[in-house]
């Protein structure tokens, strides 16, 4: 039985991997390790489909050793001692260990030796961020790489790779695809790779040729086979964009109805990655803190539409963009970190005051003060007037608060009396 097409399209050398040029690309990490043959473990960490698997391959196809994949869940120790057994025999041996978070400790023990020792490479590919759910023991002895989703333009091209290669692709077969059907297999798979390969094959194989022999795809057969319908868009992808824009501005100008409306194109979309996004980045770039509640829940909205998936992610969705919609609006925080930013690119910065330096340095022991710093928690109030600033800036105001919510202008209570003698 042959295998799908993204398996056969798999990168054979870190040169044919699409995408993730941040690692793989000349001069990048990834690359130099291979270049060097100085291969430590790793844990390739990012949504599916990205290339976690693939960078693993090319990394065993490009030193030629060997590689071997397993699954932290479903495959036994005993199935380690295999890999272990051949990497005394060989020298060393390159071990996929997909859902590397789900790794129980009696596997963990038996693995941790030929790590140090280096007769095992480890390659650990998860979902789930390696900081918080990965074993100390095991984070400790790899360098953690993130890889992002691949980009339309990089999804194209591996498209176009395998209808192009006659080898392991579809090379052989005569296909013609029209220029929006491919867009939508870029752009609808959300940057996974894997999902559109194998739509792509799936379109190509369930299509009648034409009296010539010929395989015509069109953006109808793309969508039935991606199982996503497609944003009405030129070949550009500008339309996609240009409805995430209009989602962002109709909640930003309080538009309840047309907010919704674009709510409405992306789900139809299947579009859940741009919609998170966007709700949270409005959340704090457009809500702000004239209601700062609104972050958490919009943050829980999208982990609940997250875990319950379409139809029903509709529901809490709709809710975060209404409540955003109808809250009031203020961008003071966004404006204050620019202009901080502003001033530290420009090189206006200046020295760390020395009473707010590190008591360690100055010999300071008592609840680590440094000389001449006054301990606000010893006065009235929380609070006592010294100076946090450099000298170079010390008058300086990032923070201008707007009073168009009643959570800020509690806020611009306290800050105006606390920068009143400044």
């Amino acid at each position: 039985m042959q295998k799908p097409l993204a398996f056969r399209m798999r990168p054979r050398t870190i040169e044919e991997v699409v995408g993730q040029q941040h690692l793989v690309g000349d001069g990048k990490i990834i690359a130099r390790m291979v270049k060097a043959k100085q291969l430590t473990s790793m844990i390739l960490y990012g949504p599916p489909g990205i290339g976690k698997t693939s960078i693993a391959s090319a990394i065993a196809g490009s030193t030629k050793y060997a590689f071997r994949t397993l699954n932290a869940v479903t495959n036994n120790k005993k199935d380690m001692e295999i890999v272990a057994a051949e990497a005394k025999m060989s020298g060393k041996v390159i071990l996929l260990l997909d859902e590397v978070h789900r790794l129980d400790k009696a596997k963990q023990d038996f693995l941790l030796p030929y790590l140090e020792n280096g007769m095992i490479v480890l390659i650990g590919a998860t979902t789930s961020n390696p900081y918080h759910a990965i074993n100390p023991a095991i984070r400790s002895r790899c360098q953690i790489f993130e890889l992002k989703p691949l980009t339309p333009d990089e999804v194209k091209e591996a498209l176009l790779i395998a209808l192009k290669d006659d080898e392991r692709g579809l090379g052989k077969i005569k296909v013609d695809i029209s220029e929006d059907a491919l867009h939508h297999f870029a752009q609808g798979s959300g940057g996974d790779v894997r999902s559109s390969l194998n739509a792509l094959e799936l379109a190509v194989m369930s299509t009648d040729q034409d009296e010539d022999g010929v395989i015509h795809i069109d953006v109808q057969t793309a969508e039935e086979c991606l199982q996503k319908k497609s944003i009405a868009a030129d070949k550009d992808g500008d339309a996609h964009y240009d409805v995430v824009s209009a989602f962002q501005k109709s909640i930003r100008g309080s538009d309840v109805n047309a907010a919704l409306h674009y709510l409405g194109r992306l789900i139809e979309a299947g579009d859940l990655p741009s919609i998170s996004r966007r709700l949270i980045v409005i959340a704090y770039e457009d809500i702000g803190l004239a209601n700062p509640q609104a972050g958490a829940r919009t943050l829980a909205a999208i982990e609940t539409a997250e875990r319950i998936g379409f139809p029903e992610a509709r529901i809490p969705l709709a809710n975060a963009v209404i409540e955003l919609c109808l809250s009031p609006k203020s961008n003071s925080a966004i404006l204050a970190i620019d202009a901080a930013l502003s001033d530290i690119q420009k090189g206006i910065t200046g020295d760390v005051p020395d009473h707010l330096k590190d008591a360690h340095y100055q010999g300071a022991k008592e609840l680590g003060r440094g000389i001449g710093y006054l301990y606000p928690h010893d006065y009235d109030n929380g609070w006592v007037q010294q100076q946090y600033l450099p000298d170079k800036i010390r008058s300086k105001r990032y923070y201008e608060p707007k009073k168009t919510g009643k959570f800020e202008q509690a806020f611009a209570s306290v800050y105006e009396k606390l920068t009143r003698n400044k």
